[in-house]
């Protein structure tokens, strides 16, 4: 049974405090990517309240994603922005959502990425990364930007931090730890990276921010 909106937002108010709920129900967050980084970060801002998100990802879901990524086996060939918000309205009815099945490039990202407060990188390749983060910081510099450098293999989850690395940009990660060195992607470490990056929006969003 789906529990009715009053009872959904009078749940996140007893848990969060009305005050921070607000906050959170009226901000938007777009996120750049849709695989272990993107689909955890997405989760996790949902079952938060958060008011909007805007989902971006041009793949379809596949059997090896599945061992890191948010979708479940019968969802495999499903475009991930389809299939995330299938999931996410599993958990949050009530969140609003606004989907691109694109590939972001300099000539659709403005548009794009303008509706949001908040935008977060998760893509898994590093040139990608940096024109993301490039283009937010020279075209967008009012935007906040959280990123991710750093969350393959196995070693400590001790090692995956939040930096900031300027006013408006944050980086999640151990900042070391690439798949091209031959280790792989493992679901924990990916989790705790989206963990990361979902509760530095949050301290954004709140105005608590990282020294």
């Amino acid at each position: 049974m789906i529990p009715t909106k009053e009872a959904w937002i009078k749940a996140l108010n007893e848990r969060h405090g009305t005050k921070m709920q607000e906050k959170i129900s009226s901000a938007t967050v777009c996120i750049c990517g849709l695989g272990g980084l993107g689909s955890g970060i997405a989760i996790a801002l949902a079952r938060m309240g958060i008011g909007k998100l805007i989902l971006i990802d041009f793949d379809k879901v596949d059997i090896t994603n599945l061992h890191r990524q948010q979708y479940k086996a019968n969802q495999i060939g499903m475009h991930k922005t389809e299939a995330l918000k299938e999931n996410l309205k599993e958990i949050n009815p009530y969140l609003k959502m606004e989907i691109h099945t694109i590939r972001l490039d300099e000539n659709n990202a403005k548009d794009i990425l303008s509706g949001a407060d908040i935008i977060c990188e998760a893509f898994d390749n590093a040139e990608v990364k940096a024109e993301l983060v490039n283009f937010v910081l020279s075209e967008m510099p009012e935007k906040y930007i959280v990123c991710a450098s750093g969350m393959a293999g196995i070693n400590s989850a001790n090692l995956v931090k939040t930096r900031k690395i300027s006013k408006r940009f944050y980086l999640c990660g151990d900042e070391m730890s690439d798949v091209e060195d031959g280790i792989g992607l493992i679901s924990s470490r990916v989790m705790l990276c989206a963990a990361h990056q979902a509760h530095m929006v949050l301290r954004i969003i709140l105005n608590e921010f990282e020294v």
